[in-house]
């Protein structure tokens, strides 16, 4: 058993949770066996009905859009988008309009020293699988103001009263801009210092088992991703006169595999470009770019169709708007319907890494999408939908080459995963990081920029990282 840290700070108890697969209430296999009789134990079941089935849901006589009864949760509404970024400049489509802002939060808790966190066995009915590891807390305003007129999710209380816990992380993140139009979450970590009760379907797990279970397929959900990915690490507290080393050491810990301690260099090491630099290009490419969003009736969307089942485009395989029910014994509400976003063909999030002076560095892109908040975030170096149609239609995808010819010497992650089941039926991205010699150089578009893990986990911290960075990043891990 680890020992206890004293006089560790917030950021190192977290590094410390990251490095430990030792559980002292279970094994990581003996959660995988308690999770897999979760999905036995459980009644899950979605099936796609025609729209008239939907009930509380229904298209808006004058605009066509998919509106629920109560005026809540979201619309399915058009958009039409004009800009100067990219090869389409000019195009319609439906979008997610859900202006309310949603609680994504993580209970942790200290046991020998070590924070656990309060993660739960949750179906949604857009997962390939339906049941997938979720944060302690995940629900819309709407679900929480019980609109639904179900229960009240548990442990709400905690991300509320700052009474009942102490905030350690509390930011408002964006959501994918491709599909939802100016949609944010608040992502939080609460931290409790005394006994609280276990739920059914909650359990303990240190965040390096979490790193674990990250690296099987479609296992640790999109919202749980997303919240880890704020989980700052001990980047200001490694000075030159601490090393790797002697940290490792004040933690307890081991030695860890080359890539590793790559990552561990990053967070603290000498960076190509200055933080400042970085603001100034960004800032330069903001005011370049432009991009304007029209909301408009969802009847009146150029080249999608709808049929009494789906809203698809007329010649592309893009995503579509489907209608499915959902029984599900173990949600505040037990049965329901609603839209969903169905998307047919797999995405890749990539980042390309490489060492820049002897210190590893993450390939980075801005990118304009029609829902984003302030025109362009920070993106990994691939960020695509629908890869192979793409390809066959001869869309350019700067670096995508890099990814699909990986040589396995190369590649330091691949994994799929599941975008968030709540809004999307079966969306999936492979994740990808594959590391590049130091000799070996590229030429960057304007758009792109070189940057340290200790760059991108400051960025990230004031809203600049998008869902596809954040939820990279959060898969990545450390090998000992």
């Amino acid at each position: 058993m680890s020992q206890p840290i004293k006089s560790v700070s917030p950021a190192k108890h977290f590094l410390l949770s990251a490095l430990t697969e030792h559980n002292r209430f279970q094994s990581t296999e003996a959660f995988k066996n308690w999770f897999a009789r979760k999905k036995q134990e459980n009644h899950f079941f979605v099936e796609q009905i025609p729209f008239s089935s939907l009930q509380q849901w229904y298209f808006e006589e004058e605009t066509q859009n998919l509106k629920h009864a109560s005026g809540r949760f979201f619309t399915i509404e058009g958009i039409r988008i004009n800009t100067n970024f990219g090869s389409t400049q000019c195009w319609e489509q439906p979008i997610i309009n859900q202006p309310e802002i949603g609680i994504l939060g993580i209970i942790t808790r200290k046991f020998d020293g070590i924070p656990y966190f309060l993660m739960q066995a949750k179906m949604e009915p857009g997962n390939v699988n339906l049941l997938q590891l979720s944060p302690t807390v995940q629900a819309t305003k709407s679900n929480f103001t019980q609109v639904h007129g179900g229960r009240l999710p548990p442990y709400l209380e905690y991300f509320f009263e700052r009474c009942n816990a102490r905030f350690l992380i509390d930011q408002l993140q964006t959501e994918q801009a491709g599909r939802f139009l100016r949609k944010r979450n608040r992502n939080m970590i609460v931290e409790v210092d005394h006994d609280i009760e276990i739920f059914n379907d909650f359990c303990w797990l240190t965040l390096g088992q979490i790193k674990k279970l990250l690296k099987e397929d479609n296992f640790v959900n999109m919202d749980a991703r997303t919240v880890l990915s704020c989980v700052p690490m001990p980047t200001s507290d490694v000075s030159r006169e601490q090393s790797i080393d002697d940290m490792m050491h004040e933690l307890h810990t081991s030695s860890l595999d080359d890539f590793s301690r790559s990552l561990m260099d990053s967070f603290c090491g000498n960076a190509c470009n200055t933080t400042d630099e970085i603001i100034s290009w960004f800032t330069e490419l903001k005011t370049k770019y432009h991009i304007t969003v029209e909301r408009i009736p969802l009847k009146n969307v150029k080249q999608w169709k709808r049929t009494d089942r789906e809203i698809s485009h007329e010649e592309h395989p893009l995503f579509s708007v489907i209608a499915v029910s959902v029984e599900a014994g173990t949600r505040e509400v037990f049965s329901w319907t609603q839209p969903l976003l169905k998307e047919p063909q797999q995405g890749l999030l990539g980042f390309i890494t490489r060492k820049i002076n002897g210190v590893l560095h993450f390939l980075m892109q801005a990118k304009v999408e029609p829902g984003n908040i302030d025109i362009i975030e920070i993106a990994p170096t691939v960020s695509c939908s629908a890869v192979n149609f793409k390809r066959q239609h001869g869309y350019h995808i700067p670096f995508l080459d890099y990814f699909l010819n990986a040589a396995p010497q190369q590649i330091r992650y691949s994994v799929i995963q599941s975008e968030e089941g709540g809004r999307f039926y079966h969306f999936l991205n492979r994740n990808m990081v594959i590391e590049l010699k130091e000799s070996d150089k590229i030429d960057l578009p304007e758009n792109y920029i070189w940057m340290t893990l200790g760059q991108v986990m400051e960025f990230l911290k004031h809203g600049y990282m998008n869902i596809d960075a954040r939820t990279l990043l959060a898969c990545i891990g450390f090998k000992h």
